[in-house]
């Protein structure tokens, strides 16, 4: 049954992303009024060239406050070297990817193109989902 469940059903189809252009002080305040450990960084034809978490803004507190007098951008802090994941992988497949790769989430690509994002919380609602009723308390 879960061979059947493509990531495209339970990712999230509009998840924080920024360019490398966004200021690093603009990112920042949208990680945090959002609620989210990182984002996805792409270019003018929505195509993955990076991401940014928490982790790569707390490495960077001192350059941050040195930038912040100046006009760094997202794309003088992302990390570069990203996994991405394709829209029809299998739900299982996601879940040993995401475990192997140890990572809590991954941009979703679709023809080269940031379509969304999956992460660990998305493949357990999944798994719940195929086993037992939705609830919407847990959305």
């Amino acid at each position: 049954m879960l061979d059947s469940i493509e990531v495209r059903d339970f990712m999230s189809k509009d998840p924080l992303k920024f360019t490398t252009e966004t200021s690093i002080m603009d990112a920042l305040h949208q990680i945090l009024v959002r609620k989210v450990s990182g984002a996805t960084v792409v270019d003018d034809d929505d195509r993955v060239v990076g991401v940014i978490s928490e982790i790569d803004l707390l490495n960077s507190l001192e350059q941050i406050s040195y930038y912040q007098q100046g006009d760094a951008k997202i794309g003088d802090l992302m990390s570069t070297s990203v996994d991405v994941m394709q829209l029809d992988t299998n739900i299982f497949q996601a879940a040993q990817t995401l475990c192997e790769l140890k990572r809590r989430r991954m941009p979703v690509v679709h023809e080269g193109r940031f379509v969304g994002q999956i992460s660990c919380r998305s493949v357990l609602h999944a798994f719940k989902d195929s086993m037992l009723a939705h609830d919407k308390s847990e959305d």
